[in-house]
């Protein structure tokens, strides 16, 4: 079961409940998408709240249409028969270009016979930053959403968990981006896989547009715009007149000891997440620098047609 909150352009915010694939599913390719479908498989911690900020400060200016996925059954992965069922109410909803976003692993709709193409992208960061911002998350909230979290209550420090082997600051807890970006297979999910790792990589580099890092969120939202104005028409813009990079921040997080980080980067898991994460920044900023390059010449194409017959 998934919930979706639903932003449409001259309209307060909605919410409907889904339990059943409507009509239209089967369309083609042709009817489905004269307009784009984005989505964001927004990785737990990564900056992706200040990112959908900017989404829904702009979206009534761009014309477009964002939809929040919530998951209710596991965690992160979406069902198949869930899949089915959401590719089928996104080909109802490609009236208008469509960003649909939520916490949940990767999905190709295509793979369940819903012809349906979209455009993917994703925010990574340091693995064990971004598992202490969790850590630190779940028992002192942020600065914007004043709400009781699960482990209110508990002042433990990372340092003082990871000393005392509690499963908070486990390692296998830092198994979160891997999965994100390989899918909703069991076999992602198990911490320290090396097939989950590689497929990851696969889905990064073939069906992802680009994935940014939190370090470097100015530049992401720069290459976004760039590449999808559709969606992020004047998010530069917004950025330098607001300071609005990083909208929400944990509200108490303790320094962590450089013996705590020593004992998490000896693990094997983490050595993976930080493959997964320096490949990803590789790549990120080889996309970033041509989209600079592009910019800084007037946006111009850098390739042209030449015998082309019949003329």
């Amino acid at each position: 079961m998934a919930y979706y909150h639903v932003y449409l352009e001259k309209a307060n915010l909605t919410q409907r409940k889904l339990d059943s694939p409507q009509e239209g599913g089967g369309q083609t390719r042709e009817n489905l998408q004269p307009n784009s479908v984005l989505i964001y498989n927004r990785v737990p911690k990564t900056g992706s709240t200040s990112l959908m900020s900017i989404a829904y400060e702009l979206f009534n200016n761009n014309g477009m249409r964002i939809v929040q996925v919530r998951l209710t059954g596991h965690k992160h992965s979406l069902s198949s028969a869930d899949v089915i069922t959401l590719s089928k109410n996104i080909s109802d909803w490609t009236d208008r270009n469509l960003l649909l976003h939520g916490h949940f692993s990767y999905f190709n709709p295509r793979k369940f016979g819903i012809p349906i193409y979209p455009i993917y992208i994703n925010i990574i960061r340091k693995p064990l930053d971004r598992l202490v911002s969790y850590y630190y998350f779940l028992r002192y909230g942020d600065d914007v959403l004043d709400k009781v979290r699960s482990k209110a209550g508990d002042t433990t420090s990372f340092d003082e968990c990871v000393r005392l082997n509690q499963p908070d600051c486990d390692p296998k807890k830092l198994w979160m981006q891997v999965p994100f970006f390989c899918g909703s297979s069991i076999h992602c999910w198990d911490p320290g896989s090396h097939w989950a790792l590689e497929q990851a990589k696969a889905n990064l580099i073939n069906n992802y547009l680009v994935v940014g890092v939190t370090e470097d969120l100015e530049s992401f939202v720069e290459v976004l715009e760039f590449l999808l104005p559709e969606f992020f028409h004047g998010a530069v813009d917004y950025l330098s007149e607001t300071g609005k990079s990083h909208i929400k921040r944990t509200k108490h997080k303790d320094p962590v000891s450089e013996e705590t980080k020593k004992r998490m980067q000896n693990s094997a898991i983490y050595r993976m997440e930080f493959e997964f994460y320096n490949f990803a920044l590789k790549h990120f900023k080889v996309m970033k620098k041509m989209v600079k390059s592009q910019k800084a010449n007037g946006g111009k194409t850098q390739f042209v047609f030449e015998k082309v017959r019949p003329k």
